[in-house]
């Protein structure tokens, strides 16, 4: 089958490897526009973009539909489009441009979580299972009809990185069989049902933590803005990147704590929350390298009144 695929983070990476292994012809990667990364700030292409070039596929950055980016896609002539996180809107007269439209792979149960962050937002909020739609889009944010849904279980340490990284390599073949049932003629879509929910954008105020909240909900917010954009607390006005915590064990030791009010047992670091103690296990100071967390408390010489905000 022709067609056109649209993507831009690694994630997007293996459903192209999928559907070029799958013996599909990609007549053009839509992807968007070069970005400025790291110190140095230097314009580098997305994942999906550079991964194509060493495909040698035809290549259209742009993070808009222009009217020259609707009509290259148009001259195509591609049968289907296919879009695993592009970032960007297909407009209404784009969305014509392949002949059976486009599908989309989203990593959420739609009509839940409709949204760019939708593996995230299943973290923070504590589920224990979401999994992929794939679906025919329309105008309507999320809205289309849809092909197929795969369930997967969010494991109870997995981060929103681990989990986007999973669904990312499970997808990849879920999305080639799809391709494949549409592409035969077998599979056709139904609209979605039930009650929608919303997966809006991460932004820096996610970062900030709650200590306040219960214990399960702290520590779901914690996986789910790692890595990006980072669970944040403040120590004396710095920041201290929170990477990584754990749920004391039953048989623990551990020590009773106020909300955000750290406390050490033995080599455990735990912070209080609305609920009882987490455990803390690895931090990030400003301008410093990753670090166990009892490593960083003992470099503290106020460690027994210290107080994350």
């Amino acid at each position: 089958m022709r067609l056109v695929f649209a993507g831009t983070p690694t994630t997007a990476v293996p459903s192209l490897d999928a559907l070029v292994d799958d013996g599909h012809e990609i007549v053009a990667v839509l992807t968007r526009d070069d970005a400025k990364v790291g110190r140095s700030r230097a314009l580098t292409p997305s994942p999906v973009a550079a991964r194509a070039h060493e495909l040698g596929l035809h290549v259209i950055k742009s993070n808009r539909m222009t009217p020259e980016v609707t009509e290259e896609l148009t001259g195509l002539r591609a049968e289907l489009g296919v879009i695993v996180a592009y970032g960007a809107l297909i407009d209404a007269a784009t969305l014509t441009a392949p002949s059976l439209g486009w599908i989309n792979l989203h990593f959420s149960l739609l009509p839940d979580l409709r949204g760019a962050a939708p593996a995230q937002r299943a973290v923070m909020r504590g589920d224990t299972t979401t999994g992929m739609t794939i679906f025919q889009l329309t105008a309507g944010l999320d809205e289309g009809p849809i092909f197929a849904v795969q369930h997967s279980p969010i494991g109870e340490e997995e981060t929103a990185g681990d989990l986007l990284e999973r669904l990312a390599g499970e997808g990849a073949a879920f999305l080639t069989r799809t391709v494949g049932a549409i592409c035969s003629g077998t599979l056709s879509a139904e609209p979605q049902t039930g009650e929608a929910t919303f997966a809006p954008k991460l932004g820096k105020h996610d970062s900030i933590i709650d200590w306040a909240a219960p214990l399960d909900l702290v520590e779901a917010h914690i996986r789910g803005v790692t890595p990006e954009p980072g669970a944040v607390a403040q120590v004396d006005g710095q920041p201290l990147r929170i990477l990584r915590v754990a749920r004391p064990d039953v048989a623990a030791d551990a020590p009773t704590l106020t909300p955000g009010q750290l406390g050490a047992v033995g080599k455990d670091v735990f912070v209080g929350t609305g609920t009882g103690p987490l455990r803390l296990l690895s931090v990030q100071p400003a301008g410093k390298k990753p670090m166990p967390a009892r490593d960083w408390l003992r470099g503290r010489r106020d460690a027994a009144t210290l107080v994350l905000a």
